[in-house]
């Protein structure tokens, strides 16, 4: 899994030369990473499950995220307060402020995040290759890469979260 680059010789990224990252509920469609643009940005877009949580309660401590609404309603709890976004709408998720976000509806969602200052983006393929090695059950590994990119998580919130909006943490296997 990895980000194409963009340039005036590869100007458009189709829809099939880019790869999602599985994250549980949530993917990470990678996008652009920040070297296209001089570390300003990255751009991820994340589809989810309906209901799902898309990470647990955590915290940035080098970039903001910016979350641009393509499809369904969204929630989102930025310290205290919990707001709800839908299509069109964008979300504010600065950093050092304990935050989390989910699909607030029944149906399949989407959202582009973009990262700013850039970096953060590569943690997205990076987390999946440790779940998919590891399964999810391992909050140790997922705390190690968390912290190679400034992220702390509050798995001890979490839980009260997807209970309180009726969420869950993943896919529900088909069968």
């Amino acid at each position: 899994m990895t980000f194409l680059n963009l340039n005036l010789s590869h100007p458009v990224i189709r829809t099939t030369e880019t790869t999602t990252a599985p994250l549980g509920a949530l993917g990470a469609r990678l996008l652009m990473d920040g070297g296209d643009s001089d570390g300003r940005f990255g751009l991820v877009e994340h589809p989810i499950a309906p209901r799902g949580l898309a990470a647990p309660l955590h915290l940035h401590t080098r970039e903001d995220e910016y979350s641009f609404v393509l499809e369904g309603r969204w929630g989102f709890q930025l310290a205290d307060e919990v707001v709800f976004a839908e299509p069109g709408d964008l979300v504010y998720k600065p950093r050092d402020v304990w935050h989390t976000f989910w699909n607030a509806s029944d149906e399949p969602a989407r959202l582009l995040e973009i990262i700013s200052p850039s970096g953060f983006e590569r943690f997205f393929p990076e987390v999946s290759a440790v779940l998919m090695e590891h399964g999810p059950d391992n909050p140790e590994l997922l705390g190690e890469v968390g912290e190679r990119y400034g992220l702390k998580f509050d798995m001890e919130a979490t839980p009260a979260i997807a209970v309180a909006h009726g969420l869950v943490m993943d896919v529900p296997e088909e069968g």
